[in-house]
C-alpha cells in the first residue's frame, strides 16, 4: 500500500465467524492475526465476532460495507460442518465473484495441509452504499489466515485500484 495519512488509509474489516468465539468460550486467534497483518499493510482495521449461520454472516458483511470498508475478510465457517455457512451468507452480496482468488487460496493452503481443499470460501466484489469492496472468506485457523494473507496482500492494492476505475 502507498504511504498515506491516517485519514486516507483504506478501511478493512475482519469478521470472525465462530459460535464458540461469539459465545466467549474460545478465544479468537485468527481474527486478531488478520487484523494485525492488515494494519501492518497500511489499513485501518475494524473487527467483529459473530456466530455461525447465514444471517449473522450476512448482517456483519452488510455492516462492514456500510462502514465503507474496502476490504472485508471473514475467518471461519468455510468448511463442511453442519453450521458452516459463511459462503452462503456471502454469496448473495457478491456482484462479481473472483473464483481465481478462491482457488489460489485453496491451492496455497493445500501446500501446507490437504484439508485446505475442503474450504468452500468465496472471493469477490460487493457493492456497498459508499462504493465497492473486495470480500474474501478465509478458513478459521490462524495458519490458514496467515497463509491466505500471503496470497491476498499482493493483490489488494491492484483490486482496490480497479474498483476505483484505474486502468489495468
Amino acid at each position: 500500500m502507498q504511504p498515506a495519512t491516517r485519514s486516507t488509509l483504506p478501511l478493512a474489516s475482519v469478521i470472525t465467524v465462530s459460535d464458540r468465539s461469539a459465545a466467549g468460550t474460545r478465544a479468537d486467534t485468527a481474527g486478531p492475526l488478520a487484523a494485525q497483518r492488515l494494519a501492518d499493510a497500511g489499513f485501518v482495521v475494524t473487527t467483529a465476532v459473530v456466530p455461525d449461520g447465514v444471517g449473522p454472516v450476512r448482517a456483519a458483511l452488510v455492516a462492514a460495507l456500510e462502514s465503507n470498508a474496502r476490504l472485508v475478510l471473514t475467518t471461519g465457517g468455510t468448511g463442511v460442518g453442519p453450521r458452516d455457512a459463511t459462503p452462503e451468507g456471502t454469496a448473495g452480496l457478491l456482484t462479481q465473484q473472483l473464483p481465481g482468488v478462491a482457488e489460489a487460496l485453496r491451492r496455497s493452503g493445500a501446500e501446507h495441509t490437504a484439508a485446505a481443499v475442503l474450504s468452500r470460501g468465496l472471493a469477490g466484489i460487493a457493492d456497498g452504499p459508499h462504493g465497492r469492496a473486495f470480500v474474501v472468506n478465509l478458513p478459521g485457523s490462524p495458519a490458514a489466515v496467515d497463509q491466505g494473507l500471503d496470497v491476498l496482500l499482493p493483490l489488494v492494492e491492484h483490486v482496490l485500484a480497479q474498483l476505483d476505475g484505474s486502468d489495468h
